[in-house]
């Protein structure tokens, strides 16, 4: 699904305009905060979810940390 949204200028920074149906299917809202992440050809844009980012920040610290662990379980 491809959605177009507008950018404008708000004070010196830049905003977006964004949909009122995406908005719904992100579950936010207006003062809300959104997670975004670079990924190839673009950015991806998620409603933010503090419990999960902890949890994916310990993942990658054990992946990171237990990495030669990681490797032979995998075998």
């Amino acid at each position: 699904m491809t959605v177009h949204a507008k950018l404008i200028a708000i004070g010196n920074s830049t905003g977006v305009i964004l949909p009122k149906d995406l908005l719904a299917r992100l579950r936010v809202a207006q003062g809300d905060v959104v997670s975004l992440s670079e990924i190839p050809g673009g950015v991806q844009l998620r409603s933010f979810d503090p419990d999960f980012e902890e949890q994916m920040a310990a993942a990658e610290r054990i992946m990171r940390d237990d990495r030669d662990i990681l490797h032979v379980l995998a075998k």
